[in-house]
């Protein structure tokens, strides 16, 4: 009994610590520790709510940066191809809770203010005097070169030179930023230097294949836009649209050879030539970027046989990569 009475109430030894009385029951220490440690927590996760409240909705914000272009769309499909120009890809979409950019411009549009003027349905294609007028500047360089070249004029080739440049200026895009035209210059730059050295006959080929590529640039265009209605991402719609773009070629690649029969130039001169400026103008209408266009026409220059098929060859791989993009179908 005296032995136990000393050990409890007997005085602390020397060197120990000084008991807490707070912390004298186990109980209460161990919920003080649970205690402190839920205070930590909470001080170590009070910026969640800060994150929760910035991605509550990611879509409101996306929305702001690009209300113009949401405001004016006609459709969901501009928004689409207005986004993937800005490099917003199916990709980034998941960062937005949507599982492609059609779904995310699905739900801009929705969201969007839009006047009923411009809720009219779109076309596949030019329709009426636009139309007929785009018709009428195809046939105007076959129709000069013909008669000049049959009546024997020397400015012949010179005047189907002018026109078929001209032809790939009048049907296209406004072309913007510095320089705007210098792809137009070469692309009569080139021309002219394929007419100088192999004559008037391969002037009056080219113009003869301005017309067959003039209908297969419009059936691109309309095809390229049937597919981007019924595509559900941007790699659906570059899948289906890049068979079109090689049709496209193909079809004109006949053309263009036919026209060559008929003006009697040769086929390996013609062809390439023809080919090349029907690449430059498909790209030049649907705003692609303008310096690997002009590095294929600078290419044609060079005074060697096989540099326009280079050219055109390069100009191809260009097109399969540019013209397989829905922002390049969006509407003007």
């Amino acid at each position: 009994m005296p032995t136990s009475r000393v050990r409890s109430g007997a005085a602390p030894l020397p060197g120990a610590l000084p008991t807490d009385p707070r912390a004298s029951n186990a109980g209460e220490a161990e919920g003080a520790q649970r205690g402190s440690g839920i205070a930590i927590g909470g001080a170590g996760t009070g910026a969640r709510p800060v994150r929760r409240r910035g991605g509550g909705d990611p879509v409101k914000a996306l929305l702001h940066r690009h209300r113009e272009l949401c405001e004016r769309a006609v459709d969901p499909l501009e928004i689409a191809a207005g986004l993937e120009a800005h490099g917003i890809t199916d990709r980034t979409a998941a960062r937005f809770r949507h599982r492609d950019v059609f779904s995310l411009a699905e739900e801009l549009y929705a969201r969007s203010p839009h006047e009923e003027v411009t809720a009219a349905a779109p076309t596949l294609g030019p329709a009426g005097p636009a139309a007929f007028r785009g018709f009428g500047y195809a046939l105007l360089p076959a129709a000069l070169a013909c008669a000049a070249a049959a009546a024997g004029q020397a400015w012949a080739g010179a005047a189907a030179v002018a026109a078929v440049a001209a032809a790939l200026v009048r049907p296209g895009r406004t072309a913007g930023g510095r320089f705007p035209y210098v792809a137009h210059v070469l692309a009569a730059a080139v021309a002219g230097w394929a007419v100088y050295r192999h004559g008037t006959a391969l002037a009056v080929g080219l113009a003869l294949a301005v017309v067959p590529g003039h209908l297969a640039a419009v059936a691109f265009a309309a095809g390229a836009r049937a597919r981007l209605d019924g595509s559900r991402g941007l790699e659906d719609f570059a899948d289906r649209a890049r068979p079109l773009l090689l049709a496209a070629v193909a079809l004109f690649t006949g053309a263009a050879a036919a026209a060559a029969v008929l003006a009697g130039t040769p086929l390996p001169v013609a062809v390439p030539l023809a080919l090349l400026l029907f690449l430059t103008r498909l790209l030049l209408r649907h705003g692609a970027h303008r310096v690997p266009v002009g590095a294929a026409l600078a290419l044609a220059l060079v005074p060697v046989p096989e540099a326009a098929l280079a050219a055109a060859a390069g100009l191809l791989v260009h097109a399969v990569l540019a013209l397989a993009r829905a922002s390049a179908h969006a509407r003007p």
